[in-house]
């Protein structure tokens, strides 16, 4: 009976593990490499301090690549893939084309990262400390990136196309939904709206709010009318500060800016407009630590989406298409 017994809990667990699959045993975790490739920090590092110093910008580029990676069918590195025969991937997506950028940074991180160890570590995971990096260079917080991401062999044009991304003409209400459909609560979509303290945005984003809405502060608007007018087609991709104090420092000016009407998008003043947000961005713009904290946490959650990992997937060993 004894012997039964065990037998029968030893299947039952077999059975179990073939339900759930490798996900029992392969949860992210930030000691992920600690043996596999315990450089792989410090070569990230160096070349988003390389590139952050040469051009600011590229900081919250690589932010947003993290961001808009996560938001499609999970954070898998699909967003870097280029088309090939069998697929069209997601970098001329509606919400991607002619706006995400750091594709090449993103290349000189995985060429260091190779030859430091081969084979090991993803391009998924790469695009998560490339953002933690890129935030904690332009004087942001810093927190412990949970890793063992594996990369998709695909990507989905039409999945970046389908309104999961949301659009700087969002209303709150939308805004809530898409991140809640992401697992993310309105309290990280304010905090990580926040990272709009660094980075620009082009003319064709911000046309409409700056010579049409009334919810903006007349001389902000004045003034980037002038690099932006407001016929289409002209200065479309002139390009203007998300936080017209501070562009190249993670700090909390952008909810400052919010609260004197000086949001750039449209998305972004939505958020200090008499709704339900308008409290967490009083916070925000009073304490840096809470912000900070906030930020962090909801950095992890998105990062948490829907991972590929285990034995799904794979390890690219160039980021723009699969092995």
């Amino acid at each position: 009976m004894a012997a039964s017994s065990s037998f029968s809990v030893m299947y039952m667990f077999v059975v179990v593990v073939s339900i759930l699959g490798s996900s029992v045993f392969a949860q992210l975790s930030t000691n992920f490499y600690s043996k596999s490739c315990p450089k792989v920090f410090s070569a990230v590092e160096s070349v988003v301090e390389s590139a952050v110093s040469k051009e600011p910008r590229m900081g919250a580029s690589l932010v947003r690549l993290f961001f808009h990676d996560c938001f499609v069918n999970g954070c898998d590195g699909s967003l870097l893939l280029d088309d090939t025969s069998s697929f069209t991937g997601e970098k001329t997506a509606a919400p991607n084309n002619n706006s995400v950028r750091g594709f090449e940074v993103v290349d000189a991180i995985k060429a260091k990262v190779e030859k430091a160890c081969p084979g090991v570590v993803s391009c998924a995971d790469i695009l998560a400390i490339a953002a933690r990096d890129s935030v904690v260079k332009l004087g942001g917080p810093d927190w412990d990136v949970k890793l063992g991401r594996r990369d998709s062999k695909t990507a989905s044009l039409s999945a970046a196309n389908s309104g999961v991304i949301p659009p700087p003409t969002a209303t709150l209400t939308q805004l809530i939904n898409r991140f809640q459909a992401r697992g993310l609560s309105a309290k990280d979509m304010v905090a990580l709206s926040g990272a709009h303290t660094i980075g620009k945005a082009r003319c064709v984003l911000f046309r409409d709010r700056i010579h049409n809405e009334t919810n903006i502060d007349g001389s902000f608007a004045k003034a980037r009318q002038s690099s932006c007018p407001r016929t289409s087609g002209s200065g479309d991709n002139n390009l203007a500060p998300l936080d017209v104090k501070t562009p190249n420092s993670f700090d909390l000016k952008y909810f400052e800016n919010l609260l004197n009407k000086k949001g750039l998008l449209h998305s972004d003043q939505i958020l200090f407009n008499g709704g339900s947000t308008d409290s967490l961005v009083k916070t925000y713009s009073r304490n840096v630590k809470t912000f900070y904290s906030d930020f962090v946490t909801a950095m992890i959650k998105m990062g948490d989406i829907t991972p590929l990992t285990g034995s799904n997937g794979e390890i690219r060993k160039n980021c723009r298409r699969p092995n």
